[in-house]
């Protein structure tokens, strides 16, 4: 099944890079066509990458294995690049494809970008290691994390007597009512059979009501349930055991289990064939290999000492030694290209000085060159050259040559192939006896020299002399170099430094949550409302979309961060109880990662002085690059950022960090898998241009909208056990809750559905006034708050771009530098 998956996916991929070559070469003008270019192969990148996950996770083949994880990773690189394309195209971060997926005939929830599973599984040891060393850490300093239960407080027994006293006093009330019931009905029956004992039955009356009252009721029933069944079949209503999981879940969950064991079994067998079969290649091909080698070395020497009257110059190991003249060469080619060097080398002389005597007319031909390139830009736009599509053709053309017509009937348990880790073996073994033999030919060649032509061995040494001085003079450079940025914590160990930052509450455990528990609905209007020339406020779903874009998938996967546009910092903004702080443990959760807290409020008191702070981010930074993937969050990060410090923080000085943070963003390389968050909820309180130098990605958390509330309210409802029957109208609810967030939502489901009133759902079911009682001591966020975020954004280098463009961006540029040269003008006429 996963095997005919990839084979599937493969072809798709293939169609597609063919279609992407053909793009890239055409030059466009008409933004819409070019839009629609890039979200086409974007949507059609996201399936791809959405399959070859699931078959990475379920296949058990090692070595097919190996190529599926390389496409994968250029694939997740490829979408982050048309990611980047489309939001230097449109100048915004919220992009909506309603019309294109109607055209390609996929619903919006295939959107969704997947998180792969290698990110933990592959370092599911390391984490949970981690996990206990901070575990333990947490509790030798006492600094554990309370328990989220209610502690229970004691009573003294005079509290304990009355509180058992008022409890029996009234079982006994509630006793004494239910008896006085009883006697009442007793005595109201009996003297109702006396008035109507003097009256004959009439059985016929009697039998009719009884019909009448049994078929009204045999017919409401009926009526119910076939409205129910109507529903269903619209798809307004849950078939029934909807929410019970099914046998088949339950065997598939059971399948992917026993496929895991046997992927980690194939991948044991694997590694250690690996190490046997090299073991076997050396023994019985490695001799032969070297003897071949020195044969044909050596015959390269007799040949060129024949053609040209000396020994040639044996190449370096830095370029690559023998390799690098019989790179797929016989040695009667390599005789051919010696005599051809020798020919370019009299003909470069000739024509250095013909070169001369031309650099005088081509500096006219620069400006011609360079007006030419500005009339290219002029004609249309290009994609810019992607790092992945080389790396994704690579494993297209493995999988053509080796896997895709290759017969597996022999080998139905999909364990390795022994025959193509000969081959990968044979090429390992070769460059490294190639090494040896290496050595050992420059030292035959310098005897062959030193017997046959002394003379001109003095010259060749004084040259090598001379080259190794400057090479050592230019190591000796950059030690130096290196030497400048100080190591302050060279002393002491890794350990002992994430013991101190988890000690000092730097370094915390994040919280286990999934990015998929951020609930929210897709906008279905986004598209429409840009037509109409209205900027549409981002949907919950949009946002979860950027994390798994900019945070989890360069953090999860080294290959995609060293290459992929690199994002070293994001900034979520948002009004409080959005969701936040969540999507910051989110993060942390999918992709393993440490999580360090550089909180204004945190590292109030810590560290105090120039030289403290300076101590504080350095070891920061030296765990967070040895421990990598890291995410350093700074809450509240508008205070690190004050316009004016408030009177009652001056204390904390929460300005810190304001003139570190840059030089921490210069710091961090491709290499580092470590990435800046930070949290506001007043963004307006900071300066704006030092906020937007440090945050490279700034991401608006709106609140919740229609269809994201009612999914909230089902699911969150369901999820703390609470029954949704047709007395619970949510649409009401999720009509009614218009400004609240999700952590309004959260509270007052919590706040209701307690132990005592789960229990009580069977007699009395849930009701909307129920969770709206509780909501009427909370305040929403209002229209206006939600505008002045909206200003706000429109203020920053995107939010002006994207303004700049709508309302016809290039005519408003030209007055601006017409006004700045101007301005310029009348103060050089003052100064004179």
């Amino acid at each position: 099944m996963y095997n005919k998956m990839w084979h599937q996916t493969q072809e798709a991929l293939n169609s597609l890079l063919d279609k992407e070559s053909q793009k890239v070469i055409e030059p466009q003008r008409n933004q819409v066509f070019i839009f629609q270019t890039l979200a086409t192969f974007y949507i059609k990148y996201v399936q791809i990458f959405r399959n070859l996950e699931n078959v990475y996770d379920q296949i058990v083949h090692p070595q097919k294995r190996i190529l599926i994880r390389k496409i994968l990773d250029g694939v997740m690189g490829r979408i982050l690049e048309l990611k980047n394309e489309m939001v230097e195209l449109e100048l915004t971060e919220f992009h909506y494809f309603d019309d294109i997926l109607q055209d390609l005939k996929l619903a919006p929830q295939q959107l969704d970008i997947p998180i792969p599973k290698y990110f933990l599984k592959e370092k599911l040891g390391v984490i949970k290691e981690r996990e206990k060393i901070l575990a333990q850490i947490l509790a030798d300093s006492g600094l554990q994390v309370p328990d989220m239960k209610r502690p229970v407080k004691g009573v003294s027994l005079e509290e304990a007597v009355r509180f058992i006293q008022v409890a029996e006093r009234a079982r006994q009330g509630r006793l004494r009512a239910m008896f006085m019931k009883q006697i009442f009905l007793r005595e109201y029956r009996a003297r109702h059979t006396r008035e109507l004992g003097d009256k004959i039955a009439d059985v016929g009356a009697a039998a009719l009501r009884i019909q009448k009252v049994w078929r009204g009721f045999h017919q409401c029933r009926k009526t119910k349930r076939h409205r129910e069944k109507e529903m269903v079949f619209l798809g307004m209503s849950p078939p029934p055991m909807f929410n019970d999981v099914s046998a088949t879940i339950l065997q598939a969950e059971k399948v992917t289990g026993l496929r895991n064991e046997v992927q980690m079994k194939h991948e044991k067998d694997y590694r250690e064939a690996l190490v046997t079969i090299k073991g076997d290649l050396k023994l019985i091909e490695g001799p032969d290999i070297k003897e071949n080698l020195q044969d044909q070395i050596r015959r390269w020497f007799i040949e060129c000492r024949n053609l040209t009257g000396t020994f040639p110059d044996y190449p370096d190991v830095e370029e690559g030694g023998s390799a690098v003249i019989f790179s797929n060469k016989t040695p009667q080619q390599v005789i051919d290209d010696i005599i051809a060097n020798q020919e370019d080398e009299e003909k470069n002389k000739r024509k250095k000085k013909e070169k001369k005597a031309k650099k005088e007319k081509d500096k006219g031909k620069e400006k011609k060159t360079k007006e030419k390139n500005k009339q290219e830009e002029d004609q249309g736009w290009k994609m810019s050259p992607s790092v992945f599509l080389h790396m994704m053709e690579e494993g297209n053309t493995v999988y053509k040559d080796i896997w895709k017509n290759k017969d597996e009937s022999g080998n139905f348990h999909q364990d390795y192939d022994p025959e193509m880790i000969r081959e990968e073996n044979r090429k390992e073994l070769e460059s490294e006896i190639r090494a040896q033999v290496d050595e050992l030919m420059r030292q035959e060649l310098k005897n062959l020299k030193l017997a046959v032509n002394r003379e001109k061995e003095l010259p060749a040494r004084t040259r090598k002399q001379k080259g190794g001085k400057n090479e050592q003079k230019g190591k000796k450079g950059k030690k130096e170099k290196k030497g400048k940025e100080k190591d302050l914590t060279a002393d002491r160990s890794i350990e002992s430094l994430y013991k101190e930052l988890v000690e000092e509450r730097l370094l915390i455990q994040p919280l286990k949550v999934n990015l998929s528990d951020y609930i929210g609905e897709y906008s279905y209007l986004g598209t429409t409302l840009r037509q109409v020339a209205i900027e549409p406020m981002p949907s919950l779903l949009d946002v979860r979309q950027l994390i798994a874009l900019y945070g989890i998938l360069p953090l999860g996967s080294a290959t995609v961060h060293e290459k992929a546009p690199f994002v070293k910092s994001l900034l979520l903004a948002g009004p409080s109880g959005v969701g936040k702080k969540m999507l910051v443990h989110a993060i942390c959760t999918e992709t393993g990662a440490n999580l360090f807290n550089l909180s204004s409020a945190n590292i109030a008191g810590k560290y105090p002085g120039k030289s403290g702070l300076q101590m504080m981010l350095h070891m920061v930074l030296k765990v967070a690059r040895q421990l990598q993937p890291s995410v350093v969050w700074i809450g509240d990060t508008e205070k690190t950022f004050y316009k004016k410090v408030p009177s009652a923080e001056r204390m904390m000085e929460p300005k810190r960090l304001k003139k570190q943070l840059p030089k921490i963003l210069k710091l961090l390389k491709p290499n580092d898998r470590i990435l800046i968050v930070g949290t506001t909820h007043r963004p307006f309180d900071a300066e704006l241009q030092s906020f937007c130098r440090v945050y490279q990605k700034i991401i608006l958390v709106p609140r919740p909208d229609y269809a994201s509330r009612l999914v909230l309210w089902r699911q969150l409802i369901q999820h703390n056990g609470g029954v949704i029957t047709d007395a619970l109208n949510v649409s009401c609810l999720a009509k009614v809750t218009d400004g609240f967030t999700q952590g309004h939502i959260v509270e007052v489901i919590k706040g209701v559905l307690t132990d005592r009133r789960v229990r009580q759902q069977i007699q009395k079911p849930l009701v909307a006034l129920e969770f709206v009682a509780a909501l009427s001591s909370m305040s929403p966020v209002y229209l206006e708050e939600e505008d002045s975020f909206k200003d706000w954004y429109a203020k920053t280098p995107m939010g002006k771009k994207r303004n700049l463009a709508l309302t016809g961006g290039n005519t408003g540029k030209k007055r601006d530098k017409g006004k700045k040269k101007e301005k310029k003008g009348e103060r050089e006429k003052k100064k004179k």
